[in-house]
């Protein structure tokens, strides 16, 4: 859609490591702070903020847009890995619970489950559904998503799970702008490449920015050679990094906008596999470009692509 406005979103892990538990070289608290740790290493355990009995995952982020705004869509994804000391059974990926700011918990359906990917030793999945009823009517502030489909306990392979709410709205006081919404649930492909993502007609004017925002499941900090870059038109690609993201480990188990924590309940800077981040597209735009190109690559990762978003200045 092309439309005077932008993309704001909310994100969060469901599950983080048990700190009662030792037997990963750096503890459990370090790596809640940030210091590098896989979810394999780790006692995987729910995140629960909610003093709701009748739940046993919970967490909060806060939606932000700029005053004036009218919601046009938003979307709510969520995922998780239904193996490890537990298994959880699929029949429940499609569902969550959300509470809007100030509100009560309201049952979310998926009208799409985008995924349902399961290995040796993983079992993932990825579920959506169309919230924009109730966005619209409640606006920014802190949501809150609970019973996200995801297993605790232990395997080598790690477990991981959470959720992302994009918007997309509509603001007089904004530029003219090209927004576009991709959603999946892709694995790497045999030669270590996610599938590229292109989007089209993008009428890219001069002195143009924007935004691209990613969702992704099972990236482990410190393993690196995994990136994300895009080009316009057949122009150089250009690497996507920030401060929290280094250019060969974007999928490094973060939720940031532009580098920086985004606020949220609990906000541990290094999720143990769930990535949401928002990164600056401003520096490879060119006047004219028509296509934009992602692609993303990988080092030993094998994460999941879940949804991307891109925002971008239009010239109509």
């Amino acid at each position: 859609m092309t439309q005077h406005g932008g993309f704001a979103r909310a994100a969060n892990s469901s599950v983080t490591c048990d700190p009662a538990v030792a037997g990963a070289s750096t503890p459990c608290a370090s790596a809640q702070q940030g210091y590098t740790g896989a979810n394999g290493h780790y006692q995987m355990a729910y995140i629960d903020i909610d003093s709701d009995p009748n739940t046993y995952n919970s967490s909060s982020a806060d939606l932000r847009m700029p005053v004036g705004s009218r919601v046009s869509y938003a979307r709510l994804y969520w995922g998780g890995n239904l193996r490890a000391g537990e298994q959880k059974p699929a029949k429940d990926n499609g569902r969550v619970l959300l509470a809007e700011p100030g509100g009560q918990y309201k049952q979310v359906l998926a009208d799409t489950v985008t995924g349902h990917r399961t290995t040796s030793t993983t079992d993932g999945f990825q579920a959506s559904a169309d919230v924009t009823k109730l966005v619209r009517g409640s606006g920014s502030g802190a949501y809150t998503v609970a019973q996200v489909n995801v297993a605790k306990g232990h395997s080598t392979a790690g477990t991981w799970g959470g959720w992302t709410l994009v918007v997309a709205y509509e603001n007089a006081g904004q530029p003219l702008r090209k927004l576009a919404l991709w959603d999946g649930f892709q694995p790497l492909d045999a030669s270590g490449r996610a599938p590229a993502v292109n989007l089209h007609r993008m009428r890219i004017p001069a002195g143009s920015s924007g935004l691209v925002g990613v969702a992704a499941y099972n990236g482990d900090r410190g393993t690196v050679n995994d990136s994300l870059s895009v080009a316009v038109d057949r122009n150089t690609p250009g690497l996507l990094t920030d401060a929290a993201n280094p250019a060969n480990d974007v999928m490094n188990s973060t939720i940031t906008d532009f580098g920086q924590e985004t606020v949220r309940q609990p906000a541990y800077r290094n999720t143990l596999g769930f990535d949401s981040d928002v990164f600056d597209i401003t520096p490879v735009l060119r006047s004219g470009g028509d296509r934009l190109t992602f692609r993303f690559g990988a080092g030993n990762e094998e994460y999941l692509l879940g949804a991307l978003f891109v925002q971008a200045d239009s010239g109509r």
